[in-house]
């Protein structure tokens, strides 16, 4: 069981995407990260869905710490924030909120949001971290992509207990919950 979940990485898109309940969902989960106590690590964009939780987060009395290549820094605008770390590149991005944050959790987004969720949960297959890793499923928005992972599994490329790790709800109450009571232990992913 995680000894204490202070932050929280958040990984979702920097555009809104076609559905209103996504904006919604990142507003509600930045209220649930505040009300918990917990401190958001993101990547310190102000728009699209990076944006709206950070607000949300802001706006419900919480902390928020944005990490920023310095090229996207140049060309986005930005909203006070906790902590901001203004980094060279994604690698040194990636590296700062996985070492920073107690478990890690994605909403809808693009390639960077899956590459950053897909990253994480690699890790934590491979023994990196047992931090919690999951996916608020909005509106079935990440059904095709949980359906890709049962595939992996059923094809023997990824093995179920590492597929049943990753945390999926609908609900950021629930979501958090689940990753309170998370408990991991090492599973070997090269021993069948």
């Amino acid at each position: 069981m995680p000894e204490l979940i202070k932050r929280i990485c958040v990984f979702c898109g920097s555009s809104y995407g076609k559905n209103v309940e996504y904006r919604e969902k990142a507003k509600e989960l930045g209220s649930v990260i505040a009300e918990y106590g917990i401190e958001l690590i993101y990547g310190a964009s102000n728009v699209g869905l990076m944006g709206e939780i950070a607000r949300s987060v802001l706006k419900n009395k919480g902390r928020v710490i944005g990490i920023i290549p310095k090229k996207i820094y140049d060309m986005v605008e930005h909203i006070e924030l906790t902590g901001l770390h203004i980094v060279e590149g994604m690698h040194e991005r990636k590296a700062m909120m996985y070492e920073m944050s107690d478990a890690f959790i994605a909403l809808p987004g693009g390639i960077g949001t899956i590459e950053e969720l897909t990253e994480a949960f690699t890790w934590q297959q491979l023994g990196y971290h047992s931090k919690p890793v999951g996916l608020i499923n909005v509106n079935g928005y990440f059904d095709k992509f949980i359906g890709f992972l049962d595939h992996m599994t059923s094809e023997g490329f990824l093995k179920e207990e590492h597929r049943n790790r990753l945390i999926i709800d609908d609900d950021p109450v629930q979501i958090i919950r689940k990753m309170m009571t998370y408990n991991a232990k090492y599973i070997d992913k090269y021993i069948n």
